[in-house]
């Protein structure tokens, strides 16, 4: 083997990769290398990859010249409504960002997600019942908000993500068009919690975290509705707009039951690291941790739920977020993000190689492109009368066993991959139907679950 080292963005279709820049388990690539067949895996590879190493014997060598795009912001796709303050080429260094601590495996899930599901659509109800009420009640006596109630509900997501990330996740997708700010607020601490529970924050810092996520909007409620939902702001709207930070953090001061720490979550998740946010203009570790993780798990929602715009697939929003590495997000944390959230969260509809659509129903943690998916609609495009749950990770297990044992040869295992994820609403499924559908059963087995949320 002649093994030639070349940055991620020189690799091509056709070569092998033999060796990475960190351990295999942590990424979703199998251990004994592979061959680059399409610029999914490359984008794959740059998701998790600074560097890789190639095999110039079983493939092709690296080109002179770089003829593959790096990840782009896609044109014409989602606006974030973000506002740059300085150029977005201007990057942090390591004099700005000290080292990510980060504690992988520190919680292990103690509960299946069918188990947990039960309890965390219970709890999702009483999140949103609580947060709606927040938001009413500011604008009659900020002195009257329940806070008491919200931090109880925050902190028990926060335990039930402990258990069982899974079920909160189904729960992220549910999107609701009319109360954009707070589902906003509360797919994004769920997110933000997920995130948290992967880099081993301890129990206190989730519930901080929580509850400061959940009320990082709270200011918006002293804004013009039609200023929220104008796509394109005058520098003097945004001005306006950049002040329900501010109104946030004063709203929040004045109750006793909130602490120092949770309003800095609220007062930092709008600054960048590269000094280009607002409303203080924060740079590096002036940041808070928690306000950074705020920031990420708030551009991620946006992108994939934007208000009054098509949503981007997750590996899409993935990308665009990666982009702003080292820029305006710490890299160590974004790289954590995406580890984290997979590239196909929970709930995101996919193609898998068969041609036939699937729905990822639970994350496989060291295999992040091989997850558990309920395939819904067959390789010409039909709903399945019976659709069936299928665990892409002990497929190609399965397949492996009997190759080793002689049973089956490698050009007749036809491995499953997941070949893309799919933009919300792109198809005629509805994904908040499904999981509405999928949470209602509190027993019983996931086949019969999975009959009866597609009405059959």
């Amino acid at each position: 083997m002649k093994q030639v080292r070349v940055d991620v963005n020189e690799l091509t279709v056709g070569m092998f990769v033999s060796k990475l820049d960190r351990p295999w388990t942590q990424t979703p690539f199998p251990l004994q290398g592979f061959y680059v067949r399409d610029l999914d895996e490359i984008k794959s590879l740059k998701v998790h990859c600074n560097y890789v190493y190639i095999d110039v014997v079983k493939g092709p060598p690296p080109l002179t010249v770089n003829k593959l795009k790096t990840i782009q912001k896609p044109s014409g796709g989602v606006n974030v409504r973000r506002v740059t303050r300085s150029p977005k080429s201007t990057r942090v260094t390591s004099n700005d960002v000290a080292p990510l601590k980060v504690k992988h495996n520190t919680y292990q899930a103690s509960l299946p997600m069918k188990k947990e599901i039960g309890k965390a659509s219970k709890l999702h109800e009483q999140i949103n019942s609580a947060v709606s009420s927040v938001l009413e009640q500011v604008q009659l006596d900020p002195t009257a908000i329940p806070v008491k109630e919200t931090k109880r509900v925050a902190s028990e997501m926060v335990d039930s993500v402990l258990r069982s990330p899974d079920a909160f996740s189904w729960l992220s997708r549910v999107r609701d068009k009319d109360e954009h700010t707070y589902s906003h607020a509360v797919r994004s601490a769920i997110w933000a919690i997920l995130f948290g529970r992967h880099i081993g924050l301890p129990k206190p810092e989730l519930d901080v975290l929580a509850i400061g996520v959940l009320l990082k909007d709270i200011g918006k409620t002293k804004l013009p509705t039609d200023l929220l939902e104008k796509e394109n702001r005058t520098a003097a709207d945004q001005q306006v707009y950049e002040k329900f930070v501010e109104y946030g953090v004063d709203i929040l001061r004045q109750l006793p039951e909130i602490k120092p720490r949770v309003t800095s979550v609220i007062k930092t998740h709008c600054e960048r690291v590269n000094g280009s946010g607002f409303p203080s203009h924060l740079r590096g570790d002036k940041i808070p941790l928690l306000g950074k993780i705020a920031g990420i798990v708030t551009f991620y929602d946006e992108t994939t739920n934007p208000r009054g715009q098509s949503p981007l697939s997750p590996s899409k929003a993935v990308a665009m977020l990666y982009e702003y590495r080292g820029v305006e997000f710490q890299e160590e944390l974004v790289v954590e993000f995406i580890r984290a959230i997979g590239l196909y969260p929970t709930g995101t509809l996919v193609e898998l190689s068969t041609g036939e659509l699937a729905v990822v129903m639970e994350q496989n943690f060291s295999r992040r492109l091989k997850p558990k998916v309920i395939v819904v609609i067959d390789a010409v495009g039909n709903e399945l009368n019976k659709p069936y749950v299928l665990d892409l990770a002990k497929d190609e297990a399965e397949k492996r066993a009997k190759i080793d044992s002689g049973k089956l040869t490698l050009a007749d295992a036809d491995f499953l991959e997941v070949v893309q994820d799919l933009q919300p609403g792109k198809h005629n499924i509805d994904l908040d139907d499904i999981r509405k559908r999928f949470i209602e059963k509190s027993s019983g087995g996931v086949l019969s679950l999975i009959n009866k949320f597609v009405g059959k």
